[in-house]
């Protein structure tokens, strides 16, 4: 998969503004849901969350990014000659990490118990452990690895790596990964385009990834938040590329396409150091970020249809949530609002796709935003779409929102990592 990359010098010749397409994928959630298989993996899901709990304090942090519908990535490369990876672009998350060739290559296990469950077996077990024969587990095999189908960086065919070893681990709120640091050359974008090169970069180096990985397209995650967020602290790439004088102003700007129901192609650009004149409005609206570790700020309120909120709240922007949510008595409130019913089994809101739902508007530093219907209305199948607003607890931690890429589509986020704050400015 090719990425363009437009570079545009603005008066210094040590610093730029860099464009960064990006690719609209359907979702595995999405993919799920058609085909009736989500139920049994939010089983799996629930399932992790209990043998997880105690596990990686650490990280928790990472947890809030718990919505596993992930629909817009990009390439990026690492090492010398490059070596080229597609990943998650993550506002929600802070690491970079790839898997290594030595992922998948540890001590092999054989079936665990709940591999006797044919609902979790299907996700959390390998293949050779859910032959089923009346109702019984087949002889245990070795588990096989996630990283099977992954492209695996090999730090032996890179002049410019630089052995770390540090151990490191992360956990997401449905998957994670774990292996050594190494310090080589990250390039935002394809091989053989122009591209935003950082240099002496520190990334991780998974050995091991999740089950949850295994089916996606993408190979690892790159994470745009503060470095206040990252595991061990390790500095982010594109925090690295601004100490080192790489950009023009130490922001970048989001700009995503809806696409509806389509998969693999243009969905976006990411534009790092400037603001992109193409797609976005100049007028940006900013606001101080409430805490500086994810993207995080206040929102007023929130309402459609004849129900609205002012109870204010703390949110996040996060480019790696397909949905918003927000607390179950409001997100319940919000669907009645619109007729949409929660269906428990899969854990969403599903709404005849022909309703006249009218624009969600959301209020933010006294300024009122509209999201229009086509945004939150997300094709199930058959007729009917999910209302693209999701239940959401942080236990009292953290934001009590999350605004994803509805939020996203209808305006360009510009993410000011410099003066801590964020802009909001209609897209073209």
């Amino acid at each position: 998969m090719k990425l363009l990359i437009l570079v545009a010098l603005l008066g210094l010749a040590s610093a730029a503004v860099f464009q960064h397409d990006l690719s609209k994928i359907e979702s595995k959630r999405t993919k799920m849901i058609k085909a009736g298989t989500w139920p049994a993996y939010r089983k799996y899901k629930d399932f992790l969350r209990l043998a997880k709990a105690p596990h990686n304090l650490k990280s928790v942090a990472q947890n809030v990014n718990d919505y596993e519908d992930v629909e817009y990535i990009g390439n990026i490369t690492i090492g010398t000659p490059e070596q080229t990876f597609l990943v998650i672009l993550d506002t929600g998350s802070a690491n970079l990490w790839v898997p290594d060739t030595s992922c998948g290559n540890g001590s092999s296990s054989t079936c665990p118990d709940y591999c006797s469950d044919a609902d979790f077996c299907q996700f959390l077990c390998d293949t050779s452990c859910c032959s089923f024969k009346k109702n019984a587990i087949a002889k245990p095999a070795p588990k096989a690895s996630a990283c099977a189908n992954k492209r695996k960086f090999d730090s032996t065919k890179s002049t410019t790596y630089v052995k770390n070893g540090q151990t490191w681990e992360i956990q997401y709120g449905t998957g994670s990964a774990n292996g050594f640091l190494g310090q080589d050359t990250v390039r935002f974008g394809d091989a053989g385009t122009n591209q935003l090169v950082v240099p002496n970069t520190i990334f991780g180096q998974a050995t091991s990834i999740s089950t949850f990985f295994a089916q996606d397209p993408i190979d690892g995650i790159l994470g745009l938040a503060f470095q206040s967020l990252a595991v061990d602290n390790i500095p982010p790439p594109l925090v690295n590329a601004i100490s080192q004088g790489l950009l023009d102003q130490p922001l970048f700007t989001v700009y995503l396409q809806e696409k509806g129901n389509v998969d693999n192609v243009r969905g976006g650009v990411f534009t790092y150091g400037g603001l992109d004149s193409t797609h976005c409005s100049s007028d940006v609206s900013y606001v101080p970020l409430s805490s500086a570790t994810y993207f995080q700020f206040r929102m007023d309120s929130i309402g459609i249809g004849s129900y609205s909120s002012n109870q204010g709240w703390d949110v996040i922007s996060d480019t790696g949530t397909s949905f918003i949510g927000g607390p179950q008595d409001i997100t319940d409130a919000l669907a009645n609002a619109v007729g949409a019913t929660y269906d428990d089994q899969y854990g969403t809101y599903f709404i005849d796709c022909g309703a006249n739902i009218g624009q969600t508007k959301i209020t933010i530093g006294g300024k009122q935003y509209a999201i229009d219907a086509k945004q939150v209305l997300v094709d199930a199948g058959n007729g009917q779409c999910e209302f693209a607003f999701f239940p959401f607890n942080s236990g009292g931690f953290g934001p009590s929102w999350i605004l994803g890429d509805p939020w996203i589509r209808q305006y360009c986020n510009v993410y000011g990592l410099g003066k801590k704050n964020i802009g909001f400015a209609k897209t073209l």
